[in-house]
């Protein structure tokens, strides 16, 4: 008798600022696959103006799509290891990183856990995360607000520059 576990799909975003950004990328994908499930498909890189704290590099973002039969809480610890891994560190909110790896969207699921939220509460305000997840799903919506990412795109009031590479 076989085990059947379901097959679950993610979105992640990458980002980097520190170090050789497009090789930090490369890495975390591959240690994605290896330690967290299949990845489908990911967006291009773009690089884009440092939100929250600015007065740092540019960052370096993209997003992956993922399958796995891992739960929520597993997949967040995996990719925490692997941040470690690359040697982040969190000494300061939304400062420089080697290596910044964010839960985006689970399904269709909403969960508003302290440890966990999904989808990502910051997705709608932040233009850096909008513009690679219009370009791999322009339209998905948004289980919270039924908006397509294009949408949440058109309506973001972020001002800060997004280019892709």
């Amino acid at each position: 008798m076989f085990a059947y576990r379901m097959k679950h799909t993610a979105y992640l975003l990458l980002g980097c600022n520190l170090g050789d950004c497009l090789n930090n990328l490369l890495v975390a994908r591959h240690k994605i696959s290896r330690q967290v499930g299949d990845i489908i498909t990911y967006s291009a890189i773009y690089r884009s103006a440092a939100w929250g704290k600015t007065d740092q590099p540019d960052f370096y973002n993209q997003v992956v799509k993922v399958t796995t039969s891992r739960e929520p809480l597993d997949v967040l610890s995996e990719i925490q290891k692997i941040e470690t891994d690359m040697g982040r560190s969190r000494i300061e909110k939304w400062g420089t990183r080697i290596i910044d790896i964010d839960l985006l969207f689970w399904n269709d699921l909403i969960l508003n856990e302290s440890e966990l939220k999904i989808p990502h509460p910051g997705i709608p305000e932040r233009r850096f995360t909008l513009v690679p997840l219009a370009e791999l799903e322009p339209g998905m919506k948004h289980p919270v607000s039924n908006k397509t990412m294009i949408q949440l795109l058109q309506e973001c009031k972020d001002p800060l520059w997004v280019e892709r590479l």
